[in-house]
């Protein structure tokens, strides 16, 4: 038996058994858990399946922190357990949220999510290749144009059809039709808009971007919903789609998409402000000083779609290089742990989790060094802060998405490659200065042993 199916297999007994699983997804580094009902877990033994690092709650959903790679593999052989079910019916997990006193905010950030993690590994993939193939052409380092073209073409795409993945994914989260949702989506990217007058004005194809979408999409899904119920059986397969698509489209023309264009433009000044404004640095430095909370709740993946909007009408997103600083603090207060520490075993946990982190992976370092010793998780921060502040001082943008750390430096712009590089060398520096300072207590091998949190292997 696999060492990723014997996890998978023990996940699932502590949650109850696969009777009480709703849906297991899973991010770069968790796996994200619905249950029916929370008392049957057991969350202490949950937590010292080998392999789990950490165990989170976070609004009705359960969080198994199990690490980069092995995220996606143990998902497969839970989904597999399950019956190669990946989500619930949406009655269940609208059951389950609400037994957990659910916030509309928290509901949304997690509907967010999931709209947008199963797309992160193509953003990565994407995004490299086209950060990767723009240094190639700035430095002139490959020579064949037809080779760049290519290579443009592969990295690129994802960016060029997100939206009509976005409108999928957000039409099944919200329990309607994908293709339903891809349709509203490709509607507003259509370039025959251009050829349309809404008040004497022409439709601008694109507008609101992301937001556009998400705005539509949602709504045809509930929109469809509600004709369906209404609808009799006999003309119901026919009439739903015709009436939703109908009206949720001349919706998105007249007043969703035009919406969805004021919130975009809204939040790309708000940030545009913020950051590249006369209180930028002090802004990049609360934004990224405070980012570490957010990856640990799991909410950071809910700024997805700033991130993608700040792309689409700017053509970077500033907002990515300040807060990919934050898991630069991180390395920078392991390191003076490192330093510090007489533990043998905690030396060996850094030295399996560094190189992870350096490459923009920070939950082994959070859970596994500096979150349990406590002070050098502010040193993190702190150091994340400095670096935060001087990307914002250079309004460095970043050209796609993907994980953070060094591999970013790929996807900014080629003329502010160097200033994102001394900001996660300020990180490192300003985390392990702030971490040597602050100190910690130096724990023991035999506790390290017996306490699950610190136990990662890579």
């Amino acid at each position: 038996m696999s060492r990723e199916k014997e996890i998978a297999q023990g996940i699932i007994k502590e949650l109850g058994g696969k009777e009480n699983v709703i849906s297991i997804t899973n991010c770069m580094t968790r796996l994200r858990v619905l249950v029916k009902d929370y008392d049957k877990v057991n969350r202490e033994a949950l937590g010292k399946i080998d392999g789990v690092i950490k165990v989170n709650e976070e609004g009705g959903e359960l969080q198994v922190i199990v690490g980069p790679g092995l995220a996606n593999k143990v998902e497969s052989e839970a989904s597999k357990i399950l019956g190669g079910t990946k989500v619930g019916k949406a009655e269940e997990v609208k059951a389950a949220i609400s037994a957990k006193n659910q916030t509309p905010f928290k509901l949304l950030l997690r509907r967010i999510a999931s709209i947008f993690i199963p797309l992160i590994p193509g953003l990565i993939g994407g995004g490299l290749i086209l950060g990767i193939t723009n240094v190639a052409t700035k430095f002139n380092w490959i020579a064949d144009k037809n080779l760049l073209a290519m290579l443009s073409l592969l990295g690129s795409t994802i960016f060029t059809y997100m939206g009509i993945m976005v409108g999928m994914n957000t039409a099944k989260e919200f329990g309607g039709s994908p293709t339903i949702g891809g349709i509203l989506a490709g509607i507003i990217y259509n370039p025959a808009l251009a050829n349309i007058t809404i008040g004497g004005k022409a439709l601008v194809v694109g507008r609101g971007g992301i937001i556009s979408v998400l705005i539509a999409a949602a709504f045809a899904s509930w929109l469809e919903k509600n004709i369906r119920k209404r609808m009799p059986n006999s003309i119901e397969l026919l009439a739903t789609p015709l009436l939703t698509i109908l009206i949720a489209g001349f919706a998105t023309l007249y007043v969703l998409q035009p919406l969805g264009g004021y919130i975009a433009d809204g939040i790309g000044k708000a940030v545009t402000v913020a950051i590249a404004g006369k209180a930028g640095v002090f802004t990049g430095f609360i934004l990224a000083g405070t980012f570490l909370p957010l990856v640990m709740t799991g909410l950071h993946q809910g700024l997805t779609p700033i991130h993608v909007q700040l792309i689409e009408s700017t053509g970077v997103t500033i907002l990515l290089p300040i807060l990919a600083m934050a898991g630069a603090g991180q390395v920078g207060a392991a390191l003076a742990v490192y330093v510090k520490t007489k533990s043998k075993q905690l030396k060996k946990i850094i030295e399996g989790s560094i190189l992870v982190g350096i490459l923009g992976i920070g939950e082994p370092l959070i859970y596994g060094v500096t979150l349990p010793l406590g002070r050098p998780f502010i040193g993190a921060c702190i150091g994340g802060a400095f670096g935060g502040a001087f990307e914002a001082l250079k309004v460095v943008g970043a050209r796609g998405l993907g994980i953070s750390g060094v591999p970013l430096a790929a996807l900014i712009e080629p003329n502010k490659i160097i200033y994102y590089v001394l900001g996660l060398l300020i990180s490192y520096t300003a985390g392990f200065i702030a971490t040597y300072l602050l100190g910690f207590e130096d724990p023991a091998d035999e506790e390290i042993e017996n306490s699950q949190p610190f136990t990662f292997n890579v």
